[in-house]
């Protein structure tokens, strides 16, 4: 499913990773982990196409994104990946219902089947109350969880996530944890998770550990 060989990145003199090789099967849910500066972000930013490597080579799902010229690769990453940040960049003009449905209008997806699908998955995370609601009268919880929804819109074949629980107290930090394991059943996700947060990469089927910009186990 996801495929990286020799990936390398710096930005000026400050080489970031170094050599990166990674392979994840189709429905896996991996963990990375590791200090701060180990390069975890800059990988995930490379797999999920938010940033090109200055070498070496990805696949996602079968296909090569560095191939693709901007506007192809724009597709594909609305597509293909849901990316899930620490901070969740809700626009606070919109209801939690519009927020999820942005990524589904990018892909011309019509306003009654998009706005269909995202209740679907917020009635999965038990949010179907909260749908009208603006992100300011969301709890930190349900704020993660509505971008999480929002990841879900266009049926990726990949999740992709930056520190997801490094926002959350602890009870919440664990239900979306254990959300994770949910979405693989329903809907058959790979997920590859950044985290800091040991109980979620224990959790995991498998742990990657950096370290100064490479991958060490």
């Amino acid at each position: 499913m996801i495929r990286a060989r020799e990936i390398t990145k710096s930005y000026g003199n400050l080489n970031v990773l170094k050599g990166v090789s990674i392979g994840i099967g189709k429905g896996e849910i991996v963990s990375v982990t590791g200090a701060s500066g180990a390069g975890k972000s800059t990988l995930l930013h490379i797999l999920s196409t938010i940033d090109r490597p200055d070498s070496g080579e990805v696949e996602v799902d079968g296909i090569n994104p560095g191939k693709l010229n901007d506007k192809k690769l724009a597709e594909f990453r609305n597509r293909k990946i849901g990316f899930i940040f620490q901070f969740h960049h809700l626009l606070p003009e919109f209801t939690a219902l519009e927020n999820v449905c942005i990524p589904a209008f990018i892909a011309g997806t019509g306003r009654r089947e998009a706005e269909r699908n995202a209740l679907e998955i917020l009635e999965f995370l038990n949010l179907t109350d909260r749908a009208t609601h603006k992100p300011s009268e969301l709890s930190g919880g349900e704020q993660q969880r509505i971008a999480v929804a929002r990841a879900l819109i266009n049926r990726p074949s990949v999740l992709m996530a930056d520190e997801p629980s490094g926002n959350l107290d602890s009870e919440n930090a664990r239900q979306l944890h254990r959300l994770f394991f949910d979405l693989r059943e329903k809907f058959g996700q790979t997920i590859l998770i950044v985290t800091h947060n040991e109980e979620l990469a224990g959790m995991s089927d498998r742990r990657l550990i950096m370290k100064d910009g490479l991958i060490l186990a």
